[in-house]
């Protein structure tokens, strides 16, 4: 199991991937975190994270792997990676939820582009790995969610578990080991766009709905925001998507505006304790629902 592991993290670091160790059989860093840093060697001008410690040196890497059957993690930004994290649909999602994978071919041929074949890693839970050199001259950042739900990807601020490393449910395996492509433009231009939706504090300036209901849609901005923010762990993101929903019928009837409510549920979803990557999907796709089907605006009963 050692020797496994050890040539493991040999492989990806001859590839030029900076390597450290995961605990045995799992994905969790086996480095010390920051409340028992000791402030000496890498950390001794602060605590330095694992993408920091991360190496290539072959000496460092069996010294390490010595000691314990450690899973492999390559650090992705220092690697120059981008690598694409396609997890299928969790136990407790409903029937008919759609895998990472197939939210990527969907969102290709929307945009009538594609991904080119490129080195690719099977997960135990069936997800898949695919990697890509980042573009020269741009930090790419680690996203969630903003491709579409099961969707990740993994650069700078992150990590993934190279294949040989084995959880109990299984190993990470390379299912094709061609050469890692570029990034291509269009999925690069994707992941570094600013985020449309964002959390904006409400100040004495900000434009109030008008129309001819302006009164009840202000009520109902300032109701569905506090129920959003009031949900209770485990029903925060149905709150969400209800009240994106009931607020989107009145974006349709011309009574609000949709930067408004966009502002206002978010909001709502960060006082709740929801992550961007959480909630700006689920506004997105619910507003974009409640929209198109209430089509009929002021004349809708």
């Amino acid at each position: 199991m050692n020797a496994d592991l050890l040539n493991a993290a040999l492989t990806a670091a001859q590839r030029g991937w900076p390597v450290f160790p995961l605990r045995p059989g799992s994905k969790v860093p086996a480095l010390h975190g920051e409340t028992r840093c000791p402030r000496t060697g890498a950390c001794a001008d602060g605590h330095a994270k694992p993408e920091q410690r991360a190496t290539t040196d072959p000496d460092r890497i069996r010294t390490a792997w010595a000691a314990g059957a450690y899973n492999v993690g390559v650090a992705t930004g220092p690697a120059g990676l981008v690598v694409i994290d396609l997890d299928p649909p969790k136990p407790s999602d409903p029937p008919g939820t759609l895998s990472g994978a197939q939210i990527l071919d969907a969102l290709c041929r929307a945009t009538g582009e594609t991904l080119p074949p490129t080195y690719t890693v099977t997960t135990p839970s069936g997800g898949r790995h695919r990697y890509f050199t980042a573009p020269a001259g741009i930090i790419m950042r680690s996203t969630q969610d903003i491709l579409g739900r099961h969707i990740d990807t993994r650069a700078w601020g992150g990590y993934v578990v190279a294949p040989g490393s084995t959880t109990p449910t299984g190993a990470y395996t390379v299912t094709d080991d061609r050469p890692v492509a570029p990034l291509p433009a269009w999925l690069c231009a994707k992941l570094t766009e600013p985020p449309r939706i964002k959390a904006v504090p409400l100040s004495p300036t900000t434009v109030r709905p008008a129309g001819r209901r302006a009164a009840y849609a202000d009520a109902a901005l300032r109701n569905e925001e506090q129920a959003v923010a009031n949900a209770p762990e485990g029903h925060r993101n149905q709150a969400l998507v209800r009240a994106a929903r009931a607020l989107g019928r009145l974006i349709a009837s011309g009574d609000l505006d949709r930067t408004l409510v966009e502002q206002a549920l978010s909001r709502g979803a960060e006082a709740a304790g929801l992550k961007p990557y959480e909630y700006r999907s689920a506004i997105t796709s619910a507003l974009n629902w409640s929209i198109a089907n209430n089509p009929a605006g002021r004349g809708a009963a």
